[in-house]
């Protein structure tokens, strides 16, 4: 298992996002995406948040990224949301037609951790520590 660190922690933090475009609409190509993808790096960078991989349908994308422990993801999705609707609005009018209203992204996500440890484990883990010292 690869680690990441800061001054004070050890960590890894792997989230899987998924983020669905307003009203379902089919709007995504590959260019779109790679423009969105793009502002999702750029913002990231902001937040301690690094792309680990990135993926599209139509109507949707998947990202897998990792963050720091002080990373709000909240805040950083919102803003994610935000300027990449904007942005993507600018620069791909033809999605206006589409999305009519204010935002590219529904107003929901989806976000998961991707810790490939088992509860199990970490509770043996947990019990067993302090073992040594009895």
């Amino acid at each position: 298992m690869v680690l990441d660190s800061n001054n004070h922690s050890v960590f890894s933090l792997n989230y899987h996002l998924v983020l669905v475009v307003k009203y379902r609409k089919k709007v995504f190509n590959d260019e779109k995406s790679n423009y969105a993808k793009d502002i999702f790096e750029r913002i990231g960078s902001n937040y301690n948040i690094s792309l680990i991989e990135w993926h599209h349908d139509k109507d949707h994308v998947h990202i897998l990224f990792k963050a720091h422990p002080n990373t709000e993801l909240s805040k950083f999705i919102n803003a994610y949301k935000s300027a990449s609707s904007r942005l993507i609005k600018r620069d791909f009018p033809e999605i206006k037609q589409q999305l009519w209203k204010g935002m590219c992204w529904s107003k929901s996500y989806c976000l998961v951790t991707t810790g490939g440890t088992l509860i199990e484990t970490i509770k043996k883990y947990i019990q067993s520590q302090g073992q040594n010292n009895k």
